[in-house]
């Protein structure tokens, strides 16, 4: 279900953005809501400077990729072993985690 998720080190512009972001993360939540994000993303070149320089986004955001990151044989069997077999997820008690069906 997530096989289309960018590796780590990615670097992407949003639409409507003027700044690049570097992939650091994928499927996280939001501290605001429940909301699962396909990605969480720093300002490119710049990085983490404090805690509050996090962006969290979905795929279809997503306007151009300028780089894809590192894959090497963990991160396609990440792919092939985790992400490709997820099924839908939800927020539970802070926690993300599968729906049940």
């Amino acid at each position: 279900m997530y096989e289309y998720l960018l590796p780590i080190g990615s670097v992407v512009l949003l639409k409507d953005a003027d700044r690049k972001l570097m992939i650091v993360g994928r499927l996280a939540a939001g501290s605001e809501d429940d909301t699962i994000y396909d990605y969480v993303g720093v300002l490119y070149p710049d990085g983490l400077l404090t805690s509050e320089d996090t962006y969290f986004f979905m795929h279809a955001d997503i306007d151009r990729t300028y780089f894809v990151g590192f894959q090497d044989e963990e991160e396609l069997a990440y792919h092939r072993d985790f992400l490709d077999e997820l099924g839908e997820l939800e927020v539970v008690n802070g926690e993300i985690v599968e729906k049940e069906n």
